[in-house]
């Protein structure tokens, strides 16, 4: 089990009766088809959806599947880039739930927000929005899988795989490590997928942090987004008369 001795941790349930979870290459069109188990990508996804600033980095330390691992397959009529629909088959997880554990850091390539580095106060709204179900909607994986946001104590409850030593998944996407999260130097002004092998023991995976991944593959030089009176979020405001 990963380290939990952070004093800002945070544990949430989330469930849904379906789930697709897999790589954005596989998102492209034609057949989709959801890992067996979420992604270290799709939990952080839902606690941006939860409570997310620029200040901080979610971590995401273990999921817990509560649910057995069932498939769905769906035919579905998607809209062509082209123009009118075609038939596809999309493979989803079936009645989902899943306990989370997760913690912040504060994001060094952000000094311009140092000031708001108050860790009590973004601990305390962070546990507030799981108590209210997210400040924006939740999906388990893709927008058509409707999900529900819940305070949960880590390892309460019965599990499916509580009994079960160890699972492998074989070689599976973690996760993207944009620009402005980037920790490591080999990350800095790149856009990186991770990849890595989970491993399921007793129902529980702890995930590795994005930089501790065992592969790496850089997609393409990525700029930070800056924030600020300078920044070109602002330009056209000051055509407004709304930024002096």
């Amino acid at each position: 089990m990963k380290n939990t001795k952070h004093d800002n941790i945070v544990e949430f349930q989330v469930s849904g009766d379906y789930g697709l979870f897999s790589e954005p290459i596989m998102r492209v069109g034609g057949e989709k088809c959801s890992y067996q188990v979420p992604t270290y990508e799709a939990l952080k996804g839902i606690l941006h959806s939860v409570y997310w600033k620029p200040t901080l980095i979610w971590i995401i330390d273990a999921v817990r599947v509560m649910n057995p691992i069932q498939m769905e397959v769906k035919g579905i009529r998607p809209i062509k880039y082209c123009g009118g629909n075609d038939l596809s088959y999309y493979t989803y997880l079936k009645n989902c739930c899943y306990q989370v554990r997760a913690h912040f850091i504060w994001n060094e390539n952000r000094p311009e927000l140092a000031q708001d580095r108050n860790e009590n106060k973004h601990h305390e709204i962070a546990k507030k929005m799981i108590r209210k179900g997210g400040r924006r909607d939740i999906f388990l994986g893709t927008r058509e899988c409707q999900g529900y946001v819940e305070p949960c104590v880590f390892g309460d409850g019965a599990g499916a795989y509580d009994d079960t030593p160890m699972l492998s998944f074989g070689l599976m996407y973690h996760g993207i490590t944009y620009a402005d999260e980037a920790i490591s130097e080999q990350a800095q002004g790149k856009m990186t997928a991770n990849f890595w092998y989970p491993e399921m023991k007793n129902g529980v995976i702890a995930f590795p942090e994005p930089e501790d991944c065992p592969l790496h593959k850089p997609l393409r030089a990525m700029k930070m987004k800056h924030f600020g009176e300078e920044a070109d979020n602002f330009t056209g405001l000051r055509e407004f008369g709304e930024v002096d």
